[in-house]
């Protein structure tokens, strides 16, 4: 069934994906500002702390992100995501020595999503590492 309506081409295309994006960024912003002052209130929100480390990520954030990271190690210090996702972070750092041992923590404590681990971004300078791949073929053998 056809619809009267502007035709959709490459221009109204290119001004829906604009617009989504300036909406997405916006909702973003928002989270940011909203997500810190919770945190002011209350530092320890496991939930909202993982959100905004997410959010500054997104944000290209990586030292504000690292911060939230770290906090989360400590307030779950055995909590596998946690280390995970501080690997993330000190491989967006370029750190990667403490992302390969923050990765071997998530592993020791049970984080398993191999597949996901050779294809998430945010490893991106670590698997160029030799030290990745050994370590995986360690735990995934386990």
């Amino acid at each position: 069934m056809s619809s009267q309506g502007k035709p959709f081409g490459k221009e109204t295309t290119t001004k829906t994906s604009t617009a989504q994006s300036t909406r997405n960024q916006s909702q973003l912003d928002f989270e940011l500002e909203f997500f810190e002052g919770v945190l002011d209130r209350n530092p320890e929100y496991l939930d909202v702390l993982r959100v905004h480390g997410s959010n500054l990520t997104l944000k290209c954030r990586y030292e504000e992100g690292l911060t939230i990271d770290r906090r989360l190690v400590q307030l779950r210090p055995t909590d596998a995501l946690a280390h995970y996702n501080l690997a993330c972070s000190y491989s967006l750092l370029n750190k990667t020595g403490y992302a390969l041992r923050a990765l071997r923590k998530a592993l020791e404590l049970g984080y398993r999503d191999f597949r996901y681990l050779r294809q998430d971004r945010d490893l991106a300078a670590v698997r160029r590492d030799s030290r990745f791949r050994k370590l995986l073929r360690e735990f995934e053998n386990r």
